[in-house]
């Protein structure tokens, strides 16, 4: 009995000092918010609000879920994935959409994280549900976030499942038009 009180007793001052826990149980139902989700991808922010100085989150995305090639255009706006639960691909590409380079991120593998720079183009793609950490310098701006590639299909475009079949396929020095 004595060990269970050691425990409450231990818990409840964690989450008096507010320290924050994250574990396997999160990161599964984080997968299953994602599942049910339309854009095949959930997230949890760490952050206490869209004014913090830097942007931590975690996030879910199924294999089918579209993360529109895009870059970060303010000069401070760096971002780095940390892969926690799976495998993700990361695709790097130049102005006219020709894959520079391809990173496998996997949590247990030789890379599991990567930072980005400004202005560079990219785009995530998965091959079976994966959990990654992302943080980002903020503020968070919505309207200014993110540039999208002009040669990529909006979010919701019946163009889509096809360009994100080619984004997963992909190799380095090939075009996402070459068919």
């Amino acid at each position: 009995m004595a060990n269970n009180e050691d425990v409450t007793s231990k818990q409840s001052a964690v989450e008096r000092m507010g320290i924050k826990r994250f574990d396997k149980t999160l990161f599964e139902n984080l997968k299953a918010q994602a599942d049910r989700s339309s854009r095949r991808r959930a997230h949890l922010n760490v952050h206490n609000n869209y004014q913090d100085p830097v942007q931590r989150l975690f996030i879910a995305m199924m294999p089918d879920s579209y993360v529109r090639p895009h870059r970060h255009t303010q000069p401070h706006k760096w971002e780095f994935f940390m892969v926690l639960d799976g495998e993700l691909d990361l695709i790097f590409f130049d102005e006219q959409g020709r894959c520079e380079q391809r990173i496998s991120l996997c949590a247990n593998g030789e890379t599991s994280g990567v930072e980005i720079p400004p202005n560079v183009w990219h785009a995530t793609t998965c091959h079976s549900p994966v959990v990654f950490m992302e943080v980002k310098q903020g503020p968070y701006e919505v309207t200014d976030d993110k540039g999208f590639a002009p040669w990529s299909p909006e979010e919701g475009s019946a163009l889509v499942p096809d360009f994100l079949a080619r984004v997963k396929q992909v190799r380095e020095d090939e075009y996402l038009d070459d068919k």
